[in-house]
């Protein structure tokens, strides 16, 4: 792979592969110093990737593995969550209700299974195909379906316990 070629398919899939780092590591840190792990490792490999069909898939079942790794070696620092609410019509109470509505959904999402997780995230927030979600878990189609549903269940019945109770 040229470093034109290697430097274009970074700049796409970078921030992508951030946000699935984020979200097994929670750490802004931690996330950063996987995502750069990754890419330094596809980097390495790239004269050996000529087979591999989707580079954004590789790299994405890479960093999920490198998370876990990490979470199984009890290396992690978690640390607190970032937001960032950006309310352009200045209600206060509204950027505050966001904010912890973000914060409950976090919690629920955090406490999911980790292929549920994943699976949710790379769906859900990243908007992939279930195709690259099968590449990246090595999961069937229809597991994958399976595991997302119980993930938007869950969260979608701790949210109205939430909203019905007070917490």
């Amino acid at each position: 792979m040229k470093e034109a070629v290697y430097l274009e398919t970074v700049h796409q899939i970078e921030q992508k592969l951030y946000r699935i780092a984020k979200r097994l590591l929670i750490s802004h840190e931690e996330a950063q110093d996987a995502t750069q792990e990754v890419l330094v490792k596809v980097w390495q490999r790239s004269s050996e990737l000529s087979h591999v069909k989707s580079i954004e898939a590789y790299a994405m079942a890479m960093v999920k593995n490198y998370c876990y790794d990490r979470l199984k070696s009890k290396q992690a620092s978690n640390m607190s969550i970032e937001y960032s609410i950006h309310d352009k019509s200045h209600d206060q109470s509204a950027a505050f209700e966001a904010k912890d509505r973000l914060s409950f959904v976090e919690k629920i999402v955090n406490n999911l299974p980790d292929k549920q997780k994943l699976i949710w995230q790379l769906r859900d927030v990243e908007g992939a195909t279930f195709e690259e979600i099968a590449e990246v878990v090595q999961m069937e189609p229809t597991a994958i379906r399976v595991n997302l549903s119980r993930a938007r269940k869950r969260i979608k019945e701790s949210l109205e316990q939430i909203d019905a109770y007070g917490i």
